[in-house]
Parts: C-alpha cells; structure tokens; sequence
C-alpha cells in the first residue's frame, strides 16, 4: 500500500550553535490510508514537532518528507490533508459557515457552493444552529468541533490533530475525540493525533511514543 506519508530519517533542530534546540532526533516513519495512530509524550517530547513536519507546515532540518499517495507538498492542502490545530483557529471576523467555507474558497470554488458546502459539513457534525455565529459567541468545545467541520468540508484523506483538547474539560475533549473518529470514517481518511492523555491514545489502534525528540512507532498493544 502506497503510504500517504513517508518520513525518512526526518529531524528538526531550532538555532544553531551552543543555542541549538534539537526538536525531533531522526525518525522514519510511514502513514497508511484509514490508519488511526496517537502519537503520546510529554510536552516538548517532539510529537507536534512530527505532526507539522508530516503535515508539511514546517521543513526538516534533514531527512525527506514525502506525500506518495498525494503529489507534491503544494498539492496538500486546501485538499487531501487537513490539521486541526491546539488553539482557537477560526478567524474571528468570520461567521461559523464562513470560517468552514474558506478551505472551499481557496480552492477556487465559487461562494456559493462553498457556502453550501460549508453548511453540509455542519449539518454532518449537527451544528447547523451555530452556522451564523461568530467564534466569540460558541464555546471551546463547539469552536473545536467548528474546526473540525472545516477539515472535512474538503474531503481530506489525511487528518492530523495537534492536541485537540489541550484545553478542554475532560467531558468536552472526549466528544470532541468522538467527533474527529466518526468524521475521520466519514471521510474515509487516516487520522493522527497528538496527545498527552493517555485515555484518548488508548483509543486509537496504534500508538507511537515521543520523549525528548526521540519517537518510537509500532503497533497498539
């Protein structure tokens, strides 16, 4: 199976000289169509360091990061691979449908439709009562779950989720986890997640661990 992304002896250190702050020690490391993979560790394990370098939002200070199974990184995104991010990422100027839609209008395609498509992708996730809001006025939870909407209204085969429920109460976070699984299997797409709590990785059928830039893959127990 062609792997939708191959790292390959991937690092990433920030500065240079007696300053240097190596991040993410070499790995290798593949992600395959429906994979569903939590990557576990500490804060400043390295974990989201990979995510973005998988992601392809930052580039690695050696090693290759390549797309096989999606083209070329100008071909990621808005598209085949989508992120949602720690912290609040809508825009804030933007009613709930018009954040969800602009992956859509990147992509060229007239407002109208990406409106329509924007207001689909809601209704899948039942927040089609917030679809005239501005972020200020929906909760943490419901913000996440928005940007969760604005993923899949592009059908992305490959979902990354960078701490998703970092600030979260644990009730919301576990509906939010809920939420991107069932939209993952929606969307057909492969799903890897970064996370410090263990009960959400235990989750997920296979588990990579990250402790000081060091990421060791294999399979769930």
């Amino acid at each position: 199976m062609t792997a939708l992304v191959s790292c390959r002896d991937v690092s990433r250190t920030y500065g240079v000289g007696e300053t240097a702050a190596v991040a993410l020690r070499p790995t290798a490391c593949d992600v395959s169509a429906g994979a569903r993979i939590a990557v576990t560790g500490p804060s400043g394990s390295g974990k989201s360091t990979l995510l973005h370098l998988m992601a392809g939002l930052d580039e690695p200070t050696s090693g290759t990061v390549s797309w096989p199974a999606i083209g070329s990184r100008s071909e990621l995104r808005p598209g085949p691979l989508a992120m949602v991010f720690q912290g609040p990422s809508l825009l804030p100027p933007l009613s709930v449908i018009e954040n969800v839609a602009l992956p859509c209008q990147l992509a060229g395609v007239p407002a109208n439709e990406a409106i329509e498509e924007a207001r689909t992708a809601l209704e899948r996730l039942d927040l089609s009562g917030l679809a005239d809001k501005l972020p200020e006025e929906i909760s943490g939870g419901q913000a996440q779950r928005v940007a969760i909407a604005r993923v899949l209204v592009s059908w992305p085969v490959l979902i990354f989720a960078d701490e998703p429920t970092s600030q979260l109460d644990r009730v919301n976070g576990a509906h939010v986890i809920d939420v991107l699984l069932e939209a993952a299997d929606a969307a057909g797409a492969a799903l890897v997640i970064a996370t410090h709590d263990q009960a959400i990785a235990d989750r997920f059928a296979t588990r990579w661990t990250a402790r000081d830039g060091v990421v060791a893959t294999g399979a769930g127990p």
